[in-house]
C-alpha cells in the first residue's frame, strides 16, 4: 500500500526536478520515472554542465534540462537493464554528441566503456567508476567528488538500495559482499547514496524481519513511511547509515548471521538474499 501510494503520487509530477544535494560546486536533482525508478542530474554549478544518470524517460529528462538552462554532456549508465539504459537510444537523437558511459557492451548507445577506477569529468566534478558486478556482470557505480569541503555522492543503480541490495542475476554472494562492503563500504561514511529505485519501505520491513531488535531499522522505517505519506522521496541515505540498518551491509554482524543460521558473512549474504527474493512484507 505504501509503495503504490508513492508511485501514484510520483506519477502526477514526473517532469519536476527535485533537489537532493546542493553545494558550492555541485547539485544533485532527481526525477521520478516509470513506476518506481529514479533518474538523476549531476550538475556542475560553475559551468552549468550536467550528466544524467540512467535517463530511462529521455523526453521528460530533456524538458527538465532545458527548463533548468543546463548543458547535458554525459550519460552515466549503471547497467544495461531496460529500465536504466532503455532511454539512451532516443536520448542521443534528442541531444546529439552525448558521451554515453557504462561498464557493459550491452548498454544502449554506448560510446565509452568504463571499468573499475576509471575517471571522467563533468565540468569541474570528478567522477570515479566503481565496478560492482553481481546484479549484472557489468554494473558500475559512480562516485563523485568536488572541492575538498564538499560531501561526496555515489550513484548505486541496482547494487545498493536504501536498506537493501539488488538481486544476484549475474553474480554471486561473494561478489555482492565485495561490492557492498569492500567497494562501497570503503567510501567515506558521509557519502550520499543515490539508488535506482524507491524500494525503501519494503527493504526496511525485511530488515526489521532480520533484526527485530535493531533500533536503527525501526527508526528509519518509521521515517520512510512518513516520507511516503507526505509524497516525499527517501533518497539519499549515507554509507554510514546503511551500515546501521541495511542487513546486506551488516552480514558480518552476529545478529544477522544468527537470523540466517550461518557462521560467515558470505553464506549469510547468500541466505538472506534468497530469503528476500520471496519475502512478503505485511
Amino acid at each position: 500500500m505504501m509503495r503504490s501510494t508513492l508511485v501514484a503520487r510520483m506519477a502526477q509530477d514526473k517532469t519536476s526536478l527535485r533537489l537532493c544535494v546542493t553545494a558550492s560546486h555541485k547539485q544533485v536533482k532527481y526525477l521520478p520515472a516509470l513506476s518506481d525508478n529514479y533518474m538523476y542530474l549531476l550538475i556542475d554549478e560553475a559551468s552549468k554542465t550536467c550528466a544524467a544518470i540512467d535517463p530511462v524517460e529521455p523526453k521528460k529528462l530533456v524538458e527538465a534540462v532545458e527548463k533548468e538552462k543546463l548543458k547535458l554532456t554525459t550519460v552515466l549508465t549503471t547497467h544495461h537493464h531496460w529500465d536504466h539504459a532503455g532511454g539512451n537510444n532516443e536520448l542521443v537523437k534528442l541531444v546529439p554528441g552525448l558521451d554515453i558511459c557504462g561498464g557493459d557492451n550491452r548498454v544502449d548507445a554506448l560510446t565509452r566503456k568504463v571499468t573499475h577506477n576509471d575517471t571522467l569529468k563533468v565540468g569541474s566534478l570528478l567522477v570515479k567508476c566503481l565496478m560492482t558486478p553481481c546484479h549484472t556482470s557489468g554494473h558500475i557505480c559512480y562516485y563523485v567528488t568536488g572541492s575538498q569541503d564538499e560531501t561526496p555522492v555515489v550513484f548505486t543503480g541496482d547494487t545498493l538500495f536504501i536498506g537493501g541490495c539488488g538481486r544476484f542475476f549475474e553474480g554471486t554472494a561473494d561478489q555482492m559482499y565485495k561490492a557492498l562492503v569492500d567497494v562501497l563500504g570503503s567510501l567515506p561514511g558521509e557519502t550520499k547514496v543515490f539508488c535506482g529505485h524507491e524500494y525503501t519501505v519494503q527493504n526496511l520491513k525485511f530488515a526489521q524481519h532480520v533484526e527485530p531488535g535493531n533500533p536503527a531499522v525501526k527508526n528509519k522505517l518509521t521515517w520512510a513511511e512518513e516520507q511516503v505519506r507526505g509524497n516525499s522521496s527517501t533518497v539519499p541515505s549515507t554509507i554510514s547509515e546503511e551500515f546501521s540498518y541495511n542487513p546486506f551491509m551488516r552480514v558480518r554482524e552476529k545478529s544477522v548471521q544468527t537470523h540466517a543460521k550461518q557462521g560467515d558473512a558470505i553464506a549469510t549474504m547468500a541466505s538472506i538474499r534468497a530469503e528476500k527474493d520471496t519475502f512478503k512484507a505485511k
